[in-house]
């Protein structure tokens, strides 16, 4: 299928794995530094080991805890959900390798305190967007709802061709917990969409267990990921875990990824 991300490549690991050029000089500060830039309403400032936010709470940036893949996927501390850098352009070159999970690494603190510590405050926070002649709720704050709008936008000028993988969704706000797991999923703020499931993969519904997925799977086209990540989503297809139906709002990932392709990831 024309314009489809194939399966026939190794990835560049940056982070979290093999070395493999001049990303892998991103420090943490300057991640840190993105990460302010990218929420300026919620972050004040950044002081030692420590993210201070504007309503005076603060958070830990490293909890000097070594852990594996799945205990930083159970316990991840600011740090760990920085620690892999997001594969935008040349840098994604196929299927990821083993346990590459950029953005699938998330603080549930943090995500807390962006778009609602409750079920109810973050309810509080959402807007209807228009979907393809239907609404769907999305989190304002950060410039989520917006940010998807303009998704909408870009997407309403590819081909009708493209139109039968994002014109149904399989939905966006849900307060629940990730299948398998105690931990939050994104959809529980609002700062999530999942696009037409007849065309998704995802690592479960392929038998997958946590640390060894099957054979990666696809049938989204490029140009719709390319759509989302233009105004700051990341797409669950580039994860080891792959869920190619989902897209999620963080444009610091984004921005980490530009400035990581900026620096020579090539294919």
């Amino acid at each position: 299928m024309p314009g489809i991300i194939t399966a026939t490549c190794l990835i560049v690991l940056l982070i979290g794995g093999v070395a493999a050029n001049a990303a892998n000089d991103i420090s943490l500060s300057r991640r840190l530094e993105i990460l302010k830039n990218a929420y300026p309403d919620a972050i004040k400032d950044i002081q030692a080991n420590l993210i201070i936010m504007h309503d005076g709470t603060s958070m830990q940036i490293d909890d000097g805890i070594t852990k594996d893949h799945q205990t930083r996927l159970k316990k991840a501390d600011i740090k760990d959900s920085l620690s892999q850098i997001y594969p935008l352009g040349a840098c994604f070159t196929g299927p990821p390798n083993r346990n590459f999970d950029p953005g699938r690494i998330r603080n549930s603190q943090f995500m807390r305190m962006l778009y609602g510590k409750t079920k109810s405050k973050a309810r509080n926070n959402l807007t209807r967007i228009s979907w393809f002649g239907s609404r769907v709720l999305f989190n304002r704050r950060h410039g989520a709802a917006e940010a998807l709008e303009l998704v909408r936008e870009s997407l309403e000028k590819l081909p009708e061709k493209y139109a039968r993988y994002f014109n149904k969704t399989a939905g966006t706000f849900n307060w629940r917990m990730i299948s398998g797991t105690k931990r939050l999923s994104v959809h529980s703020f609002g700062a999530a969409i999942d696009i037409n499931t007849r065309y998704a993969n995802y690592w479960r519904w392929a038998g997958g267990k946590p640390g060894r997925v099957p054979k990666y799977q696809n049938q989204i086209p490029h140009e719709i990921v390319t759509a989302f990540e233009r105004h700051g989503f990341i797409w669950g297809g580039k994860w080891y875990h792959f869920d190619t139906m989902h897209f999620e709002y963080r444009p610091e990932l984004i921005a980490i990824g530009k400035l990581a392709e900026e620096r020579g990831c090539t294919r």
